[in-house]
């Protein structure tokens, strides 16, 4: 059950929106003064509400522009090889997502890197090489369409 008020949606959608905005600029556009948004922002990092903050990164200008969705069969859905599996997931740099599903196949990996000889090489020496992996198929991304890491805040109810 959320624990927050629409002021407090206010804030974290301000803050998905550029998460260097000052109190001052805050509490200018949430017309309040900046003690009661100090302690709003505050509770809501305690709360969990607000996990951390990170710079988003322009993955053509550091030269990452391909991006890979794979989606991953395990050999078995035992808990300790689901486990081995996801915990060797999250050593490799390159994979930058990964979620467990239930359907088809076991887990959706997206990974960013230079090219295909890139994707080639990353794909035989370290995916195959997974523990329990038993099929990889991939998913080149053509077209990045919509990227965004904003929570809809608006379609929750309070």
């Amino acid at each position: 059950m959320l624990n927050i008020d629409a002021i407090d949606k206010e804030i974290l959608g301000y803050l998905q929106q550029d998460a260097k905005m000052n109190i001052k600029e805050l509490a200018d556009k949430l017309k309040m003064t900046k003690t009661p948004v100090y302690e709003r922002i505050k509770r809501l990092e305690k709360e969990g509400y607000i996990s951390g903050y990170v710079a988003l990164l322009n993955k053509k200008k550091l030269d990452l522009p391909l991006i890979v969705f794979c989606e991953v069969t395990l050999t078995s859905q035992h808990i300790e090889f689901i486990e081995a599996f996801s915990n060797a997931i999250k050593e490799i740099p390159e994979i930058v997502e990964c979620y467990l599903l239930g359907g088809v196949f076991d887990y959706l990996i997206k990974i960013v890197v230079p090219d295909l000889d890139h994707y080639y090489s990353f794909a035989s020496r370290h995916l195959a090489s997974l523990p329990n992996v038993s099929k990889i198929q991939s998913l080149f991304v053509l077209n990045e369409i919509k990227y965004s890491t904003a929570l809809p805040l608006d379609n929750n109810k309070s």
